[in-house]
């Protein structure tokens, strides 16, 4: 695998900085200084004990994009909207999207041709968009593909960390003009589901109680559904894109353990091996890889040698966390064997979704998914690898660059 991956992005710098500072260091960029930490007490403090102290609401393009979407709120403002967003994606309502997920999937991989060379992370991605929409927001997208896809993208490109970074003022080239194709899409969908909640006439139709349907009953305006939609759109597909893309990655590299897997689940109504490579995947390739925070208060760290004043940023580590060589044995490995028998590290040591009560509100509908794809795909079709150098990209979410290049064919 090392021949094959390497780090891009400032990764590869984080990591020198972890292994020569320690868990705590503050990056040296003129007029960007944010704070790192990392690790299993930094994170407990940053997510449960010391929560008060940190912000989600930042000034960067994040913040400006998602407007008053449930990522960037705090206080009671989150916790309204979060209520609110919970009932659809709570796990009771996981197994009714079962059956919309594998048609979803069946109806991306019906377009594949047998022996052509596909790219995962574009697949992957086809299929979270159209997964997400139906099942937040009983949408069929897929005539609108050619619609909304460059805007997803460009909005995406737009909110990822490596370029507001450096440039105090973001370059908006073609950026709002893509936004207001996707914001008037939204509206759209907003528009019609209020026409259909009022129209007497359609009474006889079922209508699923999915996310839309909540927030137009919560009251909320337009402008506020639209920040929540987004949010859920930007951070519910892009998460399992790079979810799905890098186990495909994993596996193309590691051919035994995807001939295992394939004779697992096309052998085992559940697949113990598939959720160890979903968690592992996780570990090494956690989508949300960095958390981004501002700091209200000022907070102590390394017990009391450390600190962060009030007003910096503050960074905290998923991935230096997740490849900590003190908390995990051959961490830079893909080792799915590893969550065999459960987990053995301290607590907060594995943290892919985050933890506390601000914890990912969509985590178990995203590894509910990533089962359900990856075993329908592993069942239907073979993948092989085209042996092509991959590098971890510090995206809106982390993903494999330049693609996941796999030669598929139909099984039999």
């Amino acid at each position: 695998m090392a021949a094959l991956l390497k780090e891009g992005s400032p990764l590869g710098p984080l990591k020198v900085m972890a292994r020569q500072i320690g868990r705590f260091f503050q990056i040296p960029i003129p007029g960007f200084r944010p704070f790192v930490v990392f690790g299993p007490e930094a994170n407990r403090k940053v997510l449960v004990t010391e929560r008060q102290k940190v912000l989600w609401r930042n000034t960067d393009p994040v913040t400006d994009l998602l407007r008053r979407g449930v990522l960037v709120t705090d206080g009671e403002e989150h916790d309204r909207y979060r209520e609110l967003m919970e009932a659809p994606l709570h796990p009771a309502q996981l197994p009714g999207y079962t059956r919309m997920m594998i048609e979803q999937t069946d109806r991306v991989a019906a377009a594949w041709k047998d022996g052509e060379t596909i790219d995962m992370l574009v697949e992957s991605r086809r299929i979270a968009l159209l997964i997400i929409m139906q099942a937040l927001f009983s949408k069929d997208v897929w005539n609108d593909l050619p619609r909304i896809w460059t805007p997803i993208l460009k909005t995406i490109q737009y909110i990822s960390p490596g370029m507001w970074i450096f440039w105090r003022r973001m370059p908006r080239v073609g950026y709002k003009r893509h936004l207001k194709v996707l914001d008037g899409y939204l509206y759209q969908m907003i528009g019609d589901r209020r026409r259909q909640t009022t129209d007497h006439s359609q009474s006889s139709v079922v209508r699923r109680p999915d996310l839309l349907q909540h927030l137009i009953d919560a009251g909320l305006s337009d402008e506020l559904i639209r920040d929540q939609m987004l949010t859920m759109l930007i951070a519910g597909h892009d998460t399992s894109t790079a979810l799905l893309a890098w186990t495909f990655a994993s596996l193309g590299q590691h051919p035994k353990i995807h001939a295992r897997l394939v004779e697992e689940v096309c052998s085992l109504d559940k697949s113990p091996l598939l959720d160890q490579v979903i968690k592992e995947s996780l570990r090494l390739y956690p989508p949300i890889h960095i958390g981004n925070r501002r700091v209200a208060d000022e907070m102590e760290f390394s017990d009391g040698r450390d600190s962060i004043p009030a007003g910096e940023r503050l960074f905290y580590s998923i991935y230096l966390t997740h490849r900590d060589p003190g908390i995990w044995e051959n961490a830079e490995s893909f080792c799915p064997e590893r969550f065999a028998h459960g987990r053995k590290t301290p607590p907060f040591s594995y943290v892919p979704f985050g933890g506390g009560p601000r914890a990912c509100i969509g985590a178990a509908f995203g590894q509910a998914e990533a089962r359900i794809v990856l075993r329908r795909l592993l069942q239907t079709h073979r993948f092989e690898f085209t042996n092509h150098r991959i590098h971890a990209h510090m995206g809106a979410t982390l993903e494999p660059r330049p693609g996941v290049k796999m030669k598929v064919m139909k099984r039999n």
